[in-house]
């Protein structure tokens, strides 16, 4: 059960529900994680504004999913592993592929860099070497990309942290961890 309220989109009011409208109107649902975070409009809107950019970037949709798998994986959000092993699908990946993202690595070799590029930024903070950033840069990257992959790990450390500090409720085909954070 979620620590916090999980916001009816037929009962909520004014900026809140405005939201959780355009949500359902582009999604055709309106997920949990969506939800919870209405309890504060102000960091829906925040978090919608930077899922429209990110979803705008140059970075296809397969690599961006690679990126929240691998993420939300690394750091043991159920929650976002369940929604994201869904949206991956639709996304395009197969189950062998989103087994291989979770677990830090593609099979296509410019997503691996990227994938391995998001787990470094997690791991430490941001604080990658020369050398591993001119090795996603080597692997196709161009400027544009790698701020976009920061920003997708951005977004889904955010992500990642309200799922587990809610104990939102998986509204999603359930997927259960590989690992413990």
């Amino acid at each position: 059960m979620a620590r916090l309220d999980v916001i009816d989109p037929k009962t909520a009011s004014g900026e809140a529900k405005e939201l959780l409208d355009a949500v359902q109107s582009g999604l055709g649902m309106v997920p949990n994680f969506i939800r919870v975070l209405a309890n504060s409009p102000a960091a829906l809107s925040a978090f919608l504004g930077l899922h429209g950019i990110a979803g705008a970037g140059t970075l296809d949709p397969k690599t961006r999913e690679r990126i929240a798998l691998a993420v939300a994986e690394q750091n043991a959000c159920q929650y976002c592993v369940s929604a994201h092993t869904a949206i991956g699908r639709k996304a395009g990946l197969d189950v062998e592929e989103i087994l291989a993202n979770r677990q830090g690595r593609s099979s296509d070799s410019k997503a691996a860099a990227a994938i391995t590029f998001a787990g470094l930024l997690v791991e430490n903070m941001g604080e990658v070497s020369t050398a591993e950033f001119e090795t996603v840069r080597a692997a196709g990257h161009d400027d544009a990309e790698i701020i976009e992959i920061i920003a997708h790990v951005a977004m889904n450390i955010f992500t990642n942290l309200i799922g587990k500090a809610t104990q939102v409720e998986i509204d999603f085909p359930e997927v259960a961890l590989n690992q413990a954070a």
